[in-house]
């Protein structure tokens, strides 16, 4: 696949001051993480339980279930967590950093801070797996080989790296020229059209019309979940 850098880490915030989580938000994008907000600890547990995340941003005092408890389950799944609380006595910090969390930061803290101690918890992140799933579709990114409910689907060359880049980068927007840049690469000088007909395929193939979603007016984005 062509060399196109995008910052794609989904990052949970769960914090019930609403001022605060849209503060976190608006710092972590400036990198373009894939931010989630969650205000209340129950929501967050079960988000935690369905969905993929690469690093979560915990409050302590929480409604529903606390940031100590959200740590164990996450801890459970090898997901780092930052705790990002007002309690501020050197006990509570020691409590967090003991639970397994990677960071400690207490409130008030200084965005541009946060956002150097969030790069350097992802920097140690292992490298993700080979496998990437999508309903029944699974993606073998080492062999390159996709299977539907067990039974291999062919793809050509740019069909495949068009679907294993979407899967890459779920919830995204990319225009049809920028899909072009990404898969096809910048030399490319064909019509935009072929990235219209390598949609339809992918969705034909692998029965994803409901997760390859048209923008209009825009291009196109990979949602994991359709509701």
């Amino acid at each position: 696949m062509k060399e196109c850098v995008i910052m794609n880490f989904r990052i949970l915030v769960v914090e019930d001051d609403l001022s605060i989580a849209n503060l976190i938000a608006i710092t972590l994008q400036i990198k373009q993480y894939d931010v989630v907000k969650m205000y209340n600890g129950d929501d967050a547990y079960k988000f935690i339980q369905e969905e993929i995340i690469h690093l979560a941003l915990l409050d302590i005092m929480l409604p529903g279930k606390n940031g100590y408890e959200l740590m164990e389950i996450l801890k459970s799944k090898n997901i780092p967590v930052i705790f990002i609380s007002a309690k501020t006595e050197l006990s509570d910090k020691v409590y967090g950093l003991n639970l397994g969390a990677e960071d400690y930061i207490t409130k008030p803290f200084e965005p541009l801070e946060l956002l150097a101690r969030v790069e350097t918890a992802l920097r140690r992140i292992k490298p993700e797996s080979n496998i990437i799933q999508i309903n029944d579709v699974l993606v073998d990114t080492n062999s390159r080989k996709v299977t539907k409910a067990g039974k291999n689907i062919e793809l050509t060359k740019l069909e495949y790296e068009l679907l294993e880049f979407l899967l890459r980068h779920p919830d995204m927007v990319f225009t049809r020229d920028k899909l072009l840049d990404c898969v096809w690469g910048y030399d490319y000088s064909g019509s935009t059209r072929t990235v219209d007909m390598h949609i339809k395929n992918l969705r034909s193939k692998l029965d994803l019309s409901g997760n390859i979603c048209t923008v209009h007016k825009i291009g196109y984005k990979l949602i994991k979940k359709v509701k």
